[in-house]
């Protein structure tokens, strides 16, 4: 179970600010977020080497993410990789391009998912429950939390003890490089009343936990930040990607 968090501020100098804890069996391998594409110009994401996909991408101002759905952890006969989701919807321009991509699906084909796709005008969650065409819906301005669930569901354990803690917080500053408050959340591997379920940065469980994470901007003008940790996020431990002006 990965984990997205948005604030969307319409009208403000950086419109979109995400965050994104990826969770992962601890011995799939990976590489961090570059131009791995080929035959995609413009696409830049972590990629797996497994499905040859990516957990997320971005092209230009657009960034798409996808995400298990609850009991759909790992691959299953007959399925298509869930990792070639992100970069087939950043074949669209926009936010709403990409969202119309996925909708437009046939969902039986990839195991149950969620996605969010945004620029710095709109963002959309997608769901999947593995049949029929996926759903997709605007998030609205402010904060949302997308995990296995749909956004700010609590019946979510960790969004229910982490969504209030990003609401509180004061938002990251993409224009001074400030970004120590989510980097802090992000990187919370503190176990809950709940265990395991309400950590958003996991420790190993089993072969299982956070393996990276991500914190990304979009300014009003077109500007993109992309900053990576490369391992279970901690304060300072991430590293500001190299992106092509667009």
């Amino acid at each position: 179970m990965c984990t997205v968090i948005l604030l969307r501020r319409p009208g403000h100098a950086w419109p979109l600010l995400l965050a994104a804890n990826r969770d992962e069996r601890l011995d799939r391998a990976w590489d961090p977020p570059a131009a791995h594409w080929t035959d995609r110009p413009g696409v830049v994401g972590g990629r797996d080497r497994t499905g040859g996909g990516t957990w997320m991408a971005m092209r230009g101002g657009v960034v798409a993410a996808v995400l298990n759905r609850p009991g759909s952890l790992g691959p299953a006969p007959g399925k298509r990789s869930r990792g070639e989701l992100p970069l087939m919807a950043l074949d669209a321009e926009d936010a709403a391009g990409a969202a119309a991509e996925i909708a437009a699906l046939d969902g039986s084909c990839w195991r149950p998912f969620n996605m969010v796709v945004a620029d710095a005008r709109d963002a959309f969650f997608i769901r999947s429950l593995g049949e029929g065409a996926p759903g997709a819906e605007a998030l609205p301005a402010g904060i949302s939390m997308v995990t296995a669930h749909d956004p700010n569901d609590l019946a979510s354990p960790r969004t229910r003890r982490h969504l209030p803690r990003f609401r509180a917080a004061a938002p990251p500053d993409p224009a001074s490089g400030d970004w120590r408050g989510w980097e802090a959340l992000l990187s919370d591997s503190r176990l809950g009343e709940e265990g395991i379920a309400t950590a958003l940065n996991v420790p190993p469980v089993q072969g299982f936990g956070t393996v990276c994470a991500s914190l990304v901007a979009f300014g009003a003008g077109g500007a993109r930040i992309w900053r990576f940790s490369p391992t279970p996020p901690k304060p300072g431990g991430f590293a500001t990607l190299t992106l092509e002006e667009t």
